[in-house]
C-alpha cells in the first residue's frame, strides 16, 4: 500500500469507505454519506450449480436457518476476519455494484476498516478480496481509529482517547493519541458469542432449540448488561422442543438473558481493565478527565455503559450512532487526504 500522496488519491466522487463487519457491512460514498447498510450474509447454491450466489445482504439473512439442502446461507466474516474468501469477494462485488447502480466500469478507491488485532495474512486477504471485487486501490485503517474519527474525537491532537468498539465478531479496546494507536487489545468475544450463549442457555435449561436470528432478536429486545430486577422485561422465545421435536415457545426474562451472556460481558470488562493497566500515567490522566467512548452494535446493549462506568470508575459515554461510527470515520478519512495519510495501516 505504501505512502499515500494527493496525486495517488485524487478527488473522485465514487471513492468508497467500507466497514466490513462480521454482522453488517456498511458503505460510505464520498460526497453522499452512508449509501448501504446490509447484513454480511450470502446465500449460495451447493448442488450442480455449485457456489452460484442467489442472494446477498438482507435477502440472504432472511434465509438463515430456512434454506433447503441445496442452498446455504453463509456468513463469510467470522470474528472480524474473512472466513470464506470467495464468498466475501462475491459479497463485496455485489455491494459495490449496488452502490454504483450496476455500472461495472466504475473502479473505486476504497478505504476498509479492519480490526486492529488482525494478522498480515488476514490484512492481505481483505485487500485481495476488495481488489478482486473491482476496487482500483485499497487502503486499510484500524476500526478503533475509524470509530474515534466517526465520534468526532480529536485523534490527531496529543490528547488521549479511549474507545471500546463492541462489534459482532470482535471487541476492541484502544487508546488513541497523535493519530496513532498507543495500545490496543482485541478479543474475539462480542455480539455473536452472546447470541451463541443465549442459544446454549435455552437449550440447556429448557431443552428448546432456537436459531441464530431468534437469539439475536432476544438479545436486542431484552438483553441487559446490568442487574435490574425492578424492571424485568420478557419475550416469547420460539423454537423446537428437543424431546418431542414439536415447535413450541416459552417466556424468558431479561435477568435470565443477562445471566446467559454474563461470561461474554465479563470478558469485555476484563479487557477494558487490562488496557487501563497497560497505558502510561500521562495518558491515564487524560482518560480520567475525558472518559471512555463506547461504539459498535454492542453499545446498544442496555446498561453496558453503566456497568463499565461502575467497574472502571471512569466517565463512560455511548456515541450518538454506534452502529455507523466506524464507516462514518472511514468516510471522513477518505474525504480528508491529510488525515488518511496519518492513519493508514500498512
Amino acid at each position: 500500500m505504501g505512502f499515500v500522496t494527493d496525486a495517488v488519491l485524487g478527488v473522485f466522487s465514487n471513492d468508497l469507505a467500507i466497514d466490513l463487519g462480521t454482522a453488517n457491512t456498511l458503505v460510505f460514498e464520498r460526497g453522499k454519506g452512508i449509501v448501504l447498510n446490509e447484513p454480511s450474509v450470502v446465500a449460495v447454491r451447493t448442488d450442480r450449480m455449485k457456489n452460484r450466489v442467489l442472494a446477498v445482504g438482507l435477502e440472504a439473512k432472511n434465509m438463515l436457518g430456512k434454506t433447503p439442502g441445496n442452498i446455504l446461507a453463509i456468513r463469510p466474516m467470522r470474528d472480524g476476519v474473512i472466513a470464506d474468501f470467495e464468498v466475501t469477494e462475491a459479497m463485496l462485488r455485489h455491494f459495490i455494484l449496488k452502490v454504483h447502480r450496476r455500472r461495472r466500469f466504475v473502479r473505486s478507491r476504497i478505504v476498509i476498516a479492519v480490526p486492529s488485532g488482525i494478522t498480515p495474512v488476514e490484512k492481505r486477504a481483505v485487500v485481495e478480496a476488495a481488489a478482486s471485487a473491482g476496487a482500483r486501490e485499497v487502503f486499510l485503517i484500524q476500526e478503533p481509529m475509524a470509530a474515534a474519527i466517526g465520534a468526532e474525537l480529536p485523534v490527531t491532537e496529543p490528547k488521549c482517547n479511549m474507545v471500546v468498539d463492541i462489534g459482532g465478531g470482535t471487541t476492541e479496546v484502544a487508546v488513541i493519541s497523535l493519530a496513532g494507536i498507543v495500545y490496543s487489545k482485541t478479543i474475539r468475544v462480542a455480539g455473536d458469542r452472546m447470541d451463541f450463549a443465549i442459544i446454549q442457555h435455552i437449550r440447556r435449561h429448557y431443552n428448546l432449540l432456537i436459531g441464530e436470528r431468534t437469539a439475536e432478536l432476544i438479545k436486542i429486545t431484552i438483553g441487559n448488561a446490568y442487574p435490574d430486577l425492578q424492571n424485568l422485561e420478557t419475550i416469547e422465545a420460539k423454537g423446537r422442543d428437543l424431546a418431542s421435536g414439536i415447535p413450541m415457545s416459552l417466556s424468558i426474562d431479561s435477568e435470565e438473558i443477562r445471566t446467559a451472556i454474563s461470561e461474554q460481558i465479563d470478558s469485555i470488562i476484563e479487557t477494558v481493565k487490562m488496557v487501563l493497566e497497560q497505558i502510561p500515567p500521562e495518558l491515564s490522566a487524560d482518560i480520567f478527565e475525558r472518559g471512555i467512548i463506547i461504539t459498535g452494535g454492542g453499545a446498544l446493549l442496555k446498561n453496558i455503559d453503566k456497568l463499565i462506568r461502575e467497574e472502571s470508575g471512569l466517565p463512560v459515554n455511548v456515541v450518538d450512532e454506534p452502529l455507523s461510527s466506524v464507516v462514518i470515520g472511514a468516510g471522513r478519512a477518505i474525504e480528508d487526504v491529510e488525515l488518511l495519510k496519518k492513519i493508514i495501516t500498512e
